[in-house]
């Protein structure tokens, strides 16, 4: 199994470090969902399909005033080598005002809120801060 999940976290990382305005990663449905709970939360400008390989995706960084970036942190919960899983209740003592957490259930990747409002627990993938 690839891991294209953890590799895109690893180039959002870098690339906020260089200061890039766009990067580059391999397109798969699991980074799609990912890309758009970032972009409905304001984590990044946006993402489409690469025109000259249509096997990448491009995603657009967002960076705040004084050219610092929107993404400060992002930090992985549940590894493939050490699974976890948070019930509705755990999810609910998370503060979700100092940052996101992505989760991912049964009815896709979402964020703790919407985890929140349809009432489900799952597999927290990373903390966007």
């Amino acid at each position: 199994m690839n891991f294209y999940l953890w590799n895109m976290i690893a180039n959002l990382k870098n690339g906020h470090i260089l200061e890039k305005s766009c990067i580059l990663q391999q397109k798969t449905n699991l980074c799609s969902m990912v890309l758009n709970v970032l972009w409905d939360e304001g984590f990044i400008l946006g993402y489409k399909t690469y025109i000259k390989n249509p096997d990448f995706f491009i995603i657009f960084l967002k960076y705040n005033f004084n050219n610092t970036p929107a993404i400060k942190k992002i930090t992985s919960i549940s590894k493939p080598s050490k699974r976890i899983y948070l019930s509705l209740k755990e999810i609910w003592k998370i503060e979700s005002s100092t940052g996101l957490l992505i989760i991912t259930t049964n009815k896709g990747i979402i964020s703790s809120s919407m985890c929140k409002q349809l009432k489900i627990g799952g597999e927290p993938l990373f903390y966007v801060k």
